[in-house]
């Protein structure tokens, strides 16, 4: 039986619906389809453990072995028009956390595909061989897939090398009750639905007249993958985090005002050089089409066609690297910083967690390291549009 996440099923009803359309749209900044650009498809390639098969778009859906270039069958377009329309009903009226769909199962099976993601060497979630009307070539492009079907996908992943660490230091080197400050700021927060624990905890410090500064990223290999795609990009995202913590402003685009009137890296703004704006784009474009925190990134997108999003109405929109404007800006807007759960003890504030099921994050409170203070918060960013 196929049981899989709404994530994983939208993959397979991108797969479906791409066959019965027969062509791929680009969006705008507002996720809107430009009628005029699209992409037509000439097949998708498609690869499991047991087989590799193309499916071609010629009149019917003809499905080749792709090992030798056989023939195996031909499928009429009505079938997955009909069963991606049905695919994207069952996804939005289904709740949980896995299901599986039965007669879908059944079609998957007589087109041979025996799984719900194909097997992935890189951040491509999909194959496709397009008419590119840009090169008048053939084109094989690889796309990520986001899905706006139930909850918002997310951009950037976080984990326990996702913790930016933050030195705490006194002018007057005043000492701290650690045990004490986490626990008064925890109720604190218990008492005050409105803010965070963590925001209320960098607020008490500065209170108290500590300096709270940016100290290193706890995974080394994301803080040099962010040193290629900007040399400023560790501190720039430090103070980006420290706002969203400290100031509760979530959305990429408000924190990027917030960080252009600040001007905490003290950039010649007098020009109207969008400095900040342009770093985080860039970031966010990264991130999306291929880099992550833990894999040594080079530079080279693995999803070299870039994004495909399942809008909550069932149709798909693409963001192409010809497009890249558009698509930075759909990101901008259409993203926030999310804080993943601390992993703290509330009965024992300052520690983690044991229990299997608690993320192993461990961020949020204040700890002490050689005599030193410290604090970690978490980058996550998730994507906001559901339209």
């Amino acid at each position: 039986m196929l049981k899989g996440n709404k994530g994983e099923w939208s993959e397979i009803y991108v797969f479906l619906k791409l066959l019965a359309d027969g062509k791929l749209y680009s969006a705008d900044e507002n996720l809107e389809i430009i009628e005029n650009i699209y992409y037509p498809i000439i097949k998708i390639l498609r690869t499991e453990t047991e087989n590799k098969r193309d499916y071609f778009i010629n009149g019917d859906i003809e499905i080749f072995d792709a090992e030798n270039e056989t023939l195996l069958m031909k499928i009429p377009v009505i079938d997955f028009v009909e069963n991606s329309k049905k695919l994207f009903n069952y996804l939005k009226s289904s709740s949980g956390r896995s299901f599986s769909f039965l007669d879908i199962e059944s079609f998957l099976e007589s087109i041979d595909v025996k799984n719900l993601t194909g097997l992935k060497t890189d951040k491509s979630d999909i194959r496709i061989l397009i008419h590119d009307f840009n090169t008048h070539r053939k084109e094989k492009l690889g796309f990520s897939i986001k899905s706006m079907i139930g909850k918002d996908s997310t951009l950037f992943n976080p984990a326990v090398g996702t913790n930016f660490i933050y030195k705490i230091s006194h002018p007057e080197n005043k000492k701290i009750d650690i045990s004490a400050f986490n626990r008064e700021t925890l109720l604190k927060s218990k008492d005050n639905s409105k803010l965070s624990k963590i925001n209320i905890r960098i607020n008490e410090l500065l209170k108290l007249g500590y300096q709270i500064n940016f100290e290193k990223i706890q995974s080394e290999n994301l803080e040099l993958n962010l040193i290629l795609i900007d040399s400023q990009l560790p501190l720039i995202l430090s103070k980006i985090l420290m706002y969203k913590y400290s100031l509760s402003v979530s959305n990429t685009k408000d924190l990027i005002e917030l960080i252009k009137q600040k001007n905490p890296l003290n950039f010649n703004l007098s020009k109207g050089h969008p400095f900040y704006e342009n770093k985080i784009k860039n970031f966010l474009t990264e991130s999306a089409l291929g880099m992550t925190p833990e894999t040594v990134w080079n530079g080279i997108y693995d999803a070299t066609g870039g994004i495909i999003i399942v809008k909550s109405s069932g149709d798909l929109v693409c963001y192409h690297i010809y497009n890249r404007n558009e698509f930075q800006n759909y990101l901008v807007n259409n993203t926030k910083l999310e804080q993943a759960s601390t992993g703290e003890n509330e009965e024992n504030p300052g520690f983690a967690r044991t229990d299997k099921k608690t993320k192993p994050f461990k961020f949020g409170w204040l700890y002490e390291e050689n005599g030193e203070y410290f604090l970690k918060l978490n980058l996550q960013i998730r994507f906001t549009n559901s339209k």
